[in-house]
């Protein structure tokens, strides 16, 4: 009668599961982060792949990660989870919230005094890895140039919830200067957004070849209303808030855990109105969380209340263990219905992209970027380039235009016979492409952390060493930390020309 009791349902067995890793992590996490120098996205990724289809079996969201496509080309699927409509929305939310968080954690009045430095790295250096991870892809999985650029656009920006997770809450945070940390942080905020634009080149060429209707639906639909016209109405509703958040303050009306909620509520409420009338959620968020708390008035209220860690322990880690159990082994094997991917050409196109992407360009251009100063600092910003969710939502995004011509995707990728069509090439390379380049880069961004720490406590003298391994807390060897020119210091005086 006892047994009869028990339950363990799949969705019983994830609550289980992922909490008790959460807990876990937590009551280890300083040790982890300080110690260890390791960060939540590739533990939670690799668990989740442990306890995925591929290796224990014990939550098996698609059981096509076990047995893969049938060969006559059938979509049918096992196990229990969310459609990849439900994991586009969900990946929607989490990181419309984690952009409007880097809008509102950024130094007040950031945009108006590092504006060039973000520039450069929205500008030259994510164009120039959009068009090198292009090539990439057209050469290595010989695909058309249209497919190369939606693959690549997916890969273009870098994540801010891998970015969050190792630049802030960590001893190594401290040994990065606050004007590297702010800048990178604002680009991840950021090029979630612009990368829609990078994303709608390549998908209005499958769609429509004709230069003409190229042109105008991604300059008026694209460029205007998603990109331009979203951040405008991101920064209205950040700056509204604010007046409205300040006056219930003046007046009492509410109280410390309502100044928490409201900040949450807020990002959601971006990500709503973004989606509902079809602009840019990234921008939008990302404006509105900049916009609401610029002045630094909100900042100043909310001290020590940690809501952004959080969220990255509670939303982000979550959805990095889903993620390593959805992984696509299937499209990876001998047998799969997808051409050209092979473990060869895949280990090759992650090595290139980790390489080639970002640090090439950062190294020729950081003299015309303020807040870079030194080589190595531009070799850390070139390398410090994750990719991770933001990627996964575009490339669903990018299937969704491409099965249905709206942003619904299908509830799973659907397997095409041959001959294929340049369109469904397309839908088919692209989901397991960028979910093997973004657990590549969780895993290797993740981990240089620790590799940088070990590097900077090997090769000093032993009695410049800590007492423990890679305990150092003094700046990295090669990044200026001068607070005179560019540190607290300078923001002070930037804030008092401003004021």
């Amino acid at each position: 009668m006892v047994w009869e009791q028990i339950e363990a349902t799949p969705p019983h067995l994830s609550y289980l599961l992922i909490s008790g890793f959460l807990i876990t992590y937590t009551l280890f996490a300083l040790f982890i982060r300080n110690r260890l120098h390791l960060s939540e996205p590739p533990l939670a990724i690799i668990f989740g792949i442990l306890l995925g289809p591929r290796v224990l079996a014990w939550l098996t969201p698609d059981l096509r990660g076990v047995n893969g496509p049938q060969a006559g080309g059938t979509n049918e699927v096992g196990g229990w989870g969310w459609g990849d409509d439900i994991v586009q929305e969900t990946t929607r939310v989490i990181v419309g919230i984690q952009v409007f968080a880097v809008g509102v954690e950024l130094p007040k009045y950031y945009a108006s005094r590092h504006w060039r430095s973000v520039a450069m790295m929205l500008g030259p250096v994510m164009i120039f890895g959009w068009l090198v991870c292009a090539a990439f892809v057209y050469f290595i999985f010989r695909t058309d140039y249209a497919t190369a650029l939606v693959v690549a656009a997916c890969l273009t920006p870098t994540d801010p919830v891998l970015a969050a997770s190792i630049l802030s809450n960590s001893q190594f945070s401290t040994r990065v200067p606050k004007r590297i940390k702010d800048m990178l942080s604002a680009e991840s905020g950021c090029n979630d957004g612009i990368s829609f634009p990078f994303l709608y080149i390549g998908l209005c060429l499958l769609k429509d070849p004709t230069a003409s209707g190229v042109f105008k639906e991604w300059f008026l639909i694209t460029i205007l209303w998603q990109c331009v016209f979203g951040t405008f109405i991101g920064l209205i509703i950040g700056t509204t808030f604010n007046r409205l958040l300040r006056i219930s303050d003046s007046r009492h009306y509410i109280d410390g855990a309502g100044f928490t909620v409201f900040y949450l509520l807020l990002a959601i409420l971006c990500v709503g109105v973004a989606s509902t009338i079809g602009v840019d959620d990234f921008l939008v968020a990302f404006g509105a969380g900049y916009g609401f708390a610029r002045d630094g008035w909100f900042s100043d209220k909310t001290h020590g209340v940690h809501l952004p860690n959080v969220i990255d322990l509670l939303l982000n880690s979550a959805m990095f263990v889903y993620l390593g159990t959805i992984i696509p082994w299937y499209a990876f094997e001998p047998q799969a219905m997808t051409p050209y991917i092979t473990p060869g050409r895949l280990f090759a196109f992650l090595f290139l992209v980790l390489t080639c992407r970002r640090i090439p360009i950062v190294l020729a251009v950081y003299r015309w970027i303020p807040d870079i100063r030194t080589l190595r600092e531009a070799l850390f910003c070139g390398h410090f380039g994750p990719m991770g969710l933001g990627g996964i939502f575009l490339a669903i995004e990018a299937r969704a235009q491409l099965e249905t011509g709206t942003s619904l995707p299908e509830p799973h990728p659907p397997h095409y016979g041959r001959p294929f069509t340049n369109r469904e090439k397309a839908v088919e390379i692209v989901w397991p492409l960028v979910c093997f380049i973004v657990l590549g880069s969780t895993l290797v961004h993740g981990l240089s952390v620790l590799l940088m720490s070990l590097y900077s406590h090997l090769i000093r003298h032993k009695h410049e060493r800590a007492g423990i391994l890679a305990a150092e807390t003094d700046p990295l060897t090669g990044m200026d930390h001068d607070e005179g020119d560019g540190g607290s210091i300078d923001e002070g005086s930037d804030e008092a020309e401003v004021s």
